[in-house]
């Protein structure tokens, strides 16, 4: 998650900084906000995995199974979508057979559905990490 946070955050970071203008304040001042986002990122990572653990342990399937079920039609529309109907597509035409309509995904759809669910997710996270979350007892 750190390297991906980082060239994103790094030129702010950089900016912000060079405001700063004694340098060894300036260096001073990047280490610490570079450990703290660190810190910030592992403490989120952390949460996330307690959260995950927590629901997989549910006895209620609408809880502890709709992840692993949205993640596997995803998973297995994404598949489909992008490599085994190409590669189905290709062998029609390779061969020569005679099939009229292959199944086709709407991929469109299909992202907007991934992106929501890692969208709603990572919102989930950050209400359980300040203590936000509204928690229900089953």
């Amino acid at each position: 998650m750190w390297s991906f946070l980082q060239p994103l955050v790094g030129p702010i970071v950089n900016k912000l900084v060079d405001l700063i203008p004694d340098p060894n304040a300036r260096a001073k001042a990047k280490e610490e906000f570079e450990r703290e986002l660190l810190t910030a990122v592992t403490q989120a990572s952390q949460a996330q995995t307690k959260i995950n653990e927590i629901e997989a342990q549910h006895s209620s399937i609408f809880v502890a199974g709709w992840r692993p079920f949205i993640g596997w039609v995803c998973g297995i529309g994404l598949l489909w979508a992008f490599i085994l109907q190409p590669i189905f597509v290709w062998s029609i035409v390779a061969f020569d057979l005679s099939v009229k309509n292959v199944p086709q995904i709407n991929s469109d759809g299909l992202y907007q559905l991934v992106l929501a669910m890692l969208g709603m997710g990572g919102l989930r996270t950050f209400e359980k990490m300040k203590g936000v979350a509204r928690e229900t007892k089953p």
